[in-house]
């Protein structure tokens, strides 16, 4: 038993580096890791950095684990939707600001996700550092995503088996930043359809390459459930704030990309 818990251990500290080990960034409610007052400084600082840019709708990604210790071309861990509402207070009064629409991991089935509406201190609460991404899309295409999130077509392009490094190109396997991309495509194509979504960023979009040791993947596969490469077939490639952006940019949809630090 000893042998077993070293060796376990000391795959945990191999398939760290990877951002595979600890609390996942895509996971609901951890526990804070900085102070409150921080966290509510800085999102209301991107709250307002939205308001000023008139966004209505924006895709937000933040960092669950320093930078130091995410894989190459990767900079952000979680990616979200912020839909300007009108958020209830726990005093009950009603005021202006940023609902975040999330996909989670499940915390006791990481291999599980759920889709959860929660609020800018929610979203940054547990990161290690306080910086975010937001890309902004053009007015036509917020127009098309505010009709996608308030439809059934949201929901229905949750597939709840989740992997960390699903293929953005399949819907085998889904991560927060899959989903997100599954919503964007609905919107542009205006279709509900998920082989047509697949279709279109099979032909268009350029998933992250993972440069990662192949010895640490077979680590983390094996030992982590919320790790699956079986919708793979070649490279490890997925989707990442970095490359919707790069997709979004690469069409002319993005009003502006904005990255804020604490």
């Amino acid at each position: 038993m000893k042998l077993l818990a070293n060796l376990l251990a000391a795959a945990a500290l191999m398939i760290a580096p990877l951002g595979f080990a600890g609390v996942d960034s895509s996971q609901a409610g951890a526990m804070p890791v900085l102070e409150a007052e921080k966290v509510a400084d800085f999102s209301k600082k991107v709250e307002q950095t939205l308001a000023s840019k008139g966004a209505r709708v924006a895709i937000i990604a933040r960092a669950g684990r320093p930078g130091k210790d995410l894989p190459d071309g990767v900079r952000y861990t979680h990616v979200a939707f912020a839909v300007y509402s009108m958020v209830t207070l726990s005093t009950g009064e009603q005021q202006p600001g940023y609902a975040i629409y999330n996909l989670y991991q499940q915390a006791d089935k990481p291999e599980r996700s759920t889709l959860v509406q929660d609020y800018p201190f929610d979203f940054f609460a547990a990161v290690p550092e306080l910086r975010t991404g937001l890309i902004i899309p053009d007015a036509a295409l917020q127009n098309r995503l505010l009709s996608v999130i308030a439809s059934d077509t949201y929901a229905n392009l949750h597939n709840p088996d989740y992997s960390l490094l699903a293929n953005p190109l399949n819907n085998s396997k889904q991560n927060c930043t899959e989903f997100t991309l599954n919503v964007v495509q609905a919107a542009i194509y205006d279709t509900a359809d998920m082989n047509e979504i697949k279709q279109s960023l099979r032909d268009h979009f350029q998933p992250q390459p993972m440069k990662i040791n192949p010895l640490k993947l077979a680590a983390g596969a094996a030992l982590l459930k919320e790790v699956s490469i079986g919708d793979h077939t070649g490279p490890i490639r997925t989707s990442t704030f970095s490359s919707i952006a790069r997709y979004l940019e690469n069409f002319g949809l993005v009003d502006e990309i904005i990255e804020l630090g604490g």
